[in-house]
């Protein structure tokens, strides 16, 4: 569909500042036909029509060609977000394919429909789906986040608009004409990149039966204030602000990098980014020196360049923001080991020094906002028990981890840390797991079995007793 009313968005790229294409974005009109054509074919039920397992099929072409075109998508998303190629290529479009695949195997395992039987006879129990999708996705993890809320919604007989960031708004593009190749109905999927502006209008009309958000705590509070009135579906992946808990049995050289990669992987641009390292007094010197030895070491630049690291932040106002940040953490006597400011020698492109603080108080707002940038903040702590205390004081609950050499007193530790998504030593959870956090880092869940949830509402039918 051609745009109606919205504007020529300039894409420039957060390494070098050069414009690397143009994009066409949605305006109040564009929204309004997305709307209404979406609205148009979810009521004529011809998608609802097909078996969950028939509508995942039509979806299982698009991992093949998220593996088949790796290093194409990779490079892309990284000229334009600015995440080092390496990650780009080895988790971030794999995972998207790895993604599809599990949700299209979750619609023959999902129990559709459902006969329960009790002493008033039979309840047929059927899950059917919540209606028309508005999916606002953020920029850091482009193609994950707009198939973690586009597919299962599809699968569960939804229609669908994406309503994306607009600094990724190429891959956001390239992303719908691959949709576009599965041949899939028109009015199903619409993919749209727009301001603020026409994003609130998207998430406030009457046709949208679910909006499914991700991105910051402050924008997930104000579609709350928008849906709240119409008791419009919602859920919100939110922030955080995670800690990583290091107890005193630990291999320090190990642990160093673990830490770093679990602060810092995409620029530090991740909501699950653990960014307060709690670490014993006995082994805090050790392990201070070896987190900085190695972070001043990382090789920070372009990112499409096998040997980055850090690669520049999304954009000029986040970068502005993070300076703000690190300027404020050593007025309020955060000390810094390395980094605190500019790069040297990269004049151009939106360059954030990987930085590590120390003498980082719990009260800092260094220590208590989200950063969204190359920070680590260290703090030594007396016993387990004031590494849980201060992990805990925070309004957020999404991610956490834990470093020890025994796996079974780190998983106590880690079952007393008030956070959806926690690992040890460094492990992930599966895409076959729920996501999504405790407390101010959002409401429900995605990924997993889970993940359909947010999609269909239950519908329960009292049944005749058969003759």
């Amino acid at each position: 569909m051609a745009p109606q009313d919205g504007e020529e968005l300039v894409v420039r790229s957060p390494a070098t500042e050069e414009v690397i294409g143009t994009v066409a974005t949605a305006g109040i009109a564009d929204m309004q036909a997305a709307i209404r054509t979406g609205r148009e074919f979810f009521d004529s039920g011809s998608w609802q029509a097909l078996t969950p397992v028939a509508r995942a099929e039509k979806i299982r072409p698009l991992a093949a060609e998220f593996l088949a075109r790796t290093g194409e998508l990779a490079e892309l998303m990284t000229r334009e977000m600015g995440c080092p190629i390496t990650y780009s290529r080895g988790a971030q479009v794999p995972g998207a394919a790895l993604m599809t695949d599990f949700f299209v195997s979750q619609a023959e395992k999902i129990v559709w429909t459902d006969e329960r039987s009790g002493p008033l006879g039979t309840t047929l129990v059927v899950r059917e789906p919540v209606g028309l999708v508005a999916a606002v996705v953020p920029w850091n993890i482009p193609y994950m986040s707009i198939l973690v809320k586009l597919i299962p919604a599809l699968i569960s007989g939804c229609s669908v608009i994406v309503k994306a960031a607009p600094e990724i708004a190429l891959t956001a593009m390239e992303t719908a004409r691959m949709i576009e190749r599965l041949g899939l109905p028109e009015g199903l999927v619409s993919v749209v990149v727009a301001d603020r502006q026409a994003s609130e209008y998207l998430v406030s009309q009457p046709e949208i039966d679910k909006v499914a958000f991700t991105g910051s705590t402050a924008t997930g509070k104000r579609i709350q204030e928008i849906c709240g009135p119409a008791l419009r579906r919602t859920t919100l992946e939110l922030g955080g602000k995670s800690a990583a808990i290091v107890l005193d049995d630990v291999d320090v050289d190990t642990t160093a990098q673990g830490v770093i990669n679990g602060a810092l992987t995409m620029n530090g641009q991740m909501c699950i980014a653990q960014q307060r390292v709690l670490v014993p007094e006995a082994l805090y010197p050790r392990l201070r020196d070896a987190i900085t030895d190695r972070v001043k070491a990382l090789r920070t630049g372009d990112p499409l360049d096998e040997a980055t690291y850090i690669g520049p932040l999304v954009a000029q106002r986040q970068r502005d923001r993070v300076e703000k940040m690190l300027l404020t953490a050593q007025e309020q006597g955060a000390k810094v080991l390395t980094g605190g400011g500019r790069p040297a020698g990269l004049d151009k492109g939106w360059f954030i020094e990987p930085t590590v603080f120390e003498n980082v108080t719990p009260e800092m707002q260094i220590a208590r906002d989200e950063v969204f940038g190359p920070v680590i903040c260290l703090m030594p702590v007396r016993d387990e028990t004031e590494a849980l205390r201060i992990a805990n004081d925070t309004e957020y609950g999404l991610s956490g981890a834990v470093w020890s050499a025994d796996t079974g007193r780190a998983l106590k530790v880690a079952r007393g840390i008030r956070s959806g998504i926690l690992a040890i030593n460094g492990a992930g959870t599966n895409f076959s797991a729920p996501f999504g956090g405790f407390k101010q880092s959002g409401l429900g869940r995605e990924l997993g079995s889970e993940g359909f949830d947010a999609f269909t509402e239950y519908k329960s039918i009292g049944m005749p007793a058969q003759p």
